[in-house]
């Protein structure tokens, strides 16, 4: 994308009738192009005399006719979302009016805004860096509390701050480096190799931890997701149904009658948890049955949480080893043990069942009866928990794909650096590894950047922003 001086227009509201619709325009002649067809109240009054950040109330018109009663806000350059002279007339939300307004402003001079194209300009301007202007897109698509709170840390700047710091500490040692290499038949040495090793080791934990919080941020952005797995018929379908509070799986006394996955988005204050009720894991030489088994471990494999379902009232040897098989699957998913059915459970069986089945340190064990709806809140409340820190801290969070990407090769840049530092090589191969790092750091935020970078990241935001 290619920035240009062009006046640009859009409707920035839904598309569609409502009450009120907002158009857009941005650039040079927005205000002299608006006051070609806008009438203030006062006949007199022009826009292009009032002051930035006021609002006028008036009417747009079409030669003699009055297309409609408006309020038109002027904010003028620097100080607006694009850094030009902007305008934001608010009309009625009628689909002629807005499309009638807008053919008027084309007519005047300016043209239709690509998607992104604001945003773009709000960039190309210095009012976001690349990061922010690809957090508002986020922000403009969360669709609960915690992927609103992470969008909104991008959008001011958090995720910056600390990429720019990495970078500012890096281009002061990259310059002690150099002046070494200006001097180097003087063998003198300006950059302390104790210090930078000191300062490498710290930005390889700071780069590996944004690296590695990518799986947390894109399950939060997209919602958590949460396998239900265990034996069959243990009430997986029914703990999905109680869940969602609606009869969204098969129940049956019959074994194995789930044989695909069934997924649904819960919002759990504000948190949005994917469910997704998987086949029951047993040995099976039904064959629709064994896919439904293998995708069952593939939905293990791709979950933030498991939920390990384990009937209270069963034989204790199958339900201990259904626990140790899937102990020995998962890798880095929370593990959640729930106890279910113990509203048909005797109290010896309770009990012989907590001696037999003890949750780990890292594990946490919940006794439900998902059919009776009981203890369902702690269950909740134990799924809050599992990504409390996530949401609640001031940890910053990566959520976007790109950004993933180029700390992945960030981070193998600076393990480069460090194990030079290591093996001792010459200054020459370590600047050459610290440009490389800062060439990727800068990328996110933009301070390295291409067209076609920039074309991919705008083309898929709405049109008006």
């Amino acid at each position: 994308m290619i920035h240009n001086q062009d006046t640009i227009c859009a409707i920035a509201t839904g598309s569609g009738s409502g009450a009120i619709s907002v158009i857009r325009i941005s650039g040079g002649e927005s205000i002299s192009i608006c006051d070609s067809i806008f009438r203030s109240t006062n006949k007199e009054k022009k826009l292009a005399t009032v002051a930035a950040n006021t609002i006028h109330f008036g009417t747009i018109v079409d030669g003699q006719d009055i297309v409609d009663e408006v309020l038109v806000s002027v904010f003028r350059a620097p100080h607006s979302y694009t850094g030009e002279d902007s305008i934001e007339i608010s009309c009625h939300g009628s689909s002629y009016i807005q499309q009638k307004i807008m053919q008027l402003l084309t007519h005047s001079g300016a043209r239709i805004a690509t998607p992104g194209e604001y945003t773009q300009r709000a960039f190309m301007n210095g009012k976001l860096d690349l990061s922010q202007a690809e957090a508002v897109a986020d922000l403009i698509a969360s669709s609960n509390q915690a992927a609103h709170k992470l969008a909104m840390t991008q959008v001011r700047g958090g995720f910056s701050k600390e990429i720019e710091a990495l970078r500012y500490e890096l281009l002061n040692f990259i310059s002690l480096i150099e002046l070494e290499l200006d001097f180097g038949e003087e063998d003198v040495e300006f950059a302390d190799r104790k210090q930078l090793t000191t300062l490498i080791d710290k930005i390889c934990g700071v780069i590996g931890r944004l690296k590695d919080s990518y799986r947390l941020g894109n399950a939060i952005k997209n919602g958590i997701p949460v396998t239900i797995a265990g034996d069959t018929n243990v009430g997986k379908s029914t703990l999905l149904n109680t869940l969602l509070n609606e009869e969204r799986a098969i129940v049956s006394e019959i074994e194995g009658t789930t044989r695909d996955v069934i997924e649904d988005v819960v919002n759990i204050e504000g948190v949005a948890f994917r469910f997704i009720d998987t086949a029951g894991i047993r040995t099976t030489q039904d064959k629709i049955e064994s896919l439904g088994i293998e995708r069952t471990f593939g939905k293990i494999d791709q979950a933030n949480v498991v939920l390990l379902l384990l009937d209270v009232t069963r034989d204790l040897s199958r339900t201990a080893e259904s626990l140790e098989r899937l102990r020995n699957h998962i890798d880095q998913q929370k593990l959640i043990i729930i106890a279910n059915k113990i509203d048909k459970a005797t109290e010896e069986q309770l009990a012989d069942f907590k001696k037999a089945i003890v949750p780990t340190h890292n594990e946490q064990m919940v006794y439900i009866s998902a059919k009776a709806h009981e203890n369902i809140e702690t269950l909740r409340r134990v799924l809050l928990d599992s990504c409390k820190e996530a949401t609640t801290g001031n940890d910053i969070i990566v959520t976007n794909a790109r950004h993933y990407e180029v700390l992945c090769s960030a981070f193998e840049d600076i393990t480069r650096v460090k194990e030079g530092l290591t093996m001792g090589i010459s200054g020459d191969f370590l600047a050459q590894d610290i440009r490389q790092c800062l060439h990727h750091l800068g990328e996110i935020t933009g301070t390295i950047s291409t067209d076609d970078v920039l074309g991919h990241i705008f083309k898929n935001f709405c049109i008006g922003k």
